[in-house]
């Protein structure tokens, strides 16, 4: 499934394009969430529609959450056992932006890790409807989850999952370049 990996330490770093609701082979994917952790469009949408009414009613229990947060939950009727949940900053409404979307990389980690899983799943958090540039959204969440990896003790495979050709283009550019320096 993935098309482009690459071993950092004991984990695996995959790139592919896909749909974050469809992999089968990932204990935990991440949502990229509205606060209210209600279905929208988007990723938000495509995992609520998978997972059922189950997810919802869980998540209004959990919710609101604040930019850069995570919490988790089953995974309901997906393949996936979980869902973690980010909240994602809105571009240029949100500061400091950056620190935000590093911090939602970094949370889903270290819950996944504490809850003993070996794979996580992302999307491309925060580059859709709210407006994150997506070069500069994929140099943060790399950037996040190279300097996270090596702590990790139970995480051993972390995918991103791409809406297309473009997003893989640039996450393969972006994780070249610095894993070079």
């Amino acid at each position: 499934m993935p098309e482009h990996s690459v071993e950092i330490g004991a984990t695996r770093i995959e790139l592919a394009v896909g749909d974050i609701a469809a992999q089968p082979d990932i204990d935990a994917v991440v949502n990229a969430a509205n606060a209210q952790l209600l279905p929208g469009g988007g990723v938000a949408g495509a995992i609520h529609r998978a997972a059922g009414p189950g997810l919802r009613e869980e998540c209004r229990r959990l919710a609101p959450i604040s930019p850069g947060e995570a919490v988790m939950t089953r995974g309901h009727r997906l393949p996936n056992a979980y869902v973690i949940h980010c909240l994602g900053p809105v571009y240029g409404v949100d500061r400091p932006e950056d620190q935000l979307l590093a911090a939602c990389y970094r949370n889903a980690l270290a819950i996944a890790d504490r809850q003993g899983l070996r794979s996580v799943a992302f999307p491309a958090i925060s580059t859709g409807a709210f407006g994150y540039p997506l070069e500069r959204a994929t140099e943060v969440a790399i950037s996040s989850v190279l300097a996270t990896v090596e702590r990790l003790k139970s995480v051993r495979t972390v995918r991103f999952v791409l809406a297309g050709e473009e997003a893989l283009r640039v996450h393969d550019e972006v994780l070249r370049r610095l894993l070079a320096r």
